[in-house]
């Protein structure tokens, strides 16, 4: 019997405007350990408080690592696309990039 898991990438916006994209197994949690600036090295310790954004459920470890490091080479106009849900707007960033200058 497989053991279900479940994963999630998120983008949190910090105070000074930037956005942090990272991995959890308990979402809750880790936004809270966020917000308490529980990690004193992390990015967001000092860009408190921090607004979810954006955030996607998986059951693949993997999947979620890939997706986690796909949006974190992303542009901030793409996070901000995909923040809106605005896929139109993803897929013409995605072409835009990919043309030859």
């Amino acid at each position: 019997m497989k053991i279900r898991h479940d994963y999630f990438v998120y983008i949190l916006l910090c105070s000074d405007g930037s956005y942090y994209t990272g991995m959890t197994n308990n979402m809750d949690k880790r936004l809270q350990e966020h917000n308490e600036g529980y990690i004193q090295t992390c990015y967001t310790f000092k860009r408190r408080p921090l607004v979810l954004k954006y955030f996607e459920h998986f059951h693949d470890v993997n999947e979620a690592i890939m997706k986690e490091k796909q949006i974190k080479g992303w542009t901030r106009k793409k996070k901000e696309a995909l923040i809106n849900s605005d896929f139109e707007e993803l897929i013409r960033l995605a072409k835009k990039r990919s043309k030859p200058d």
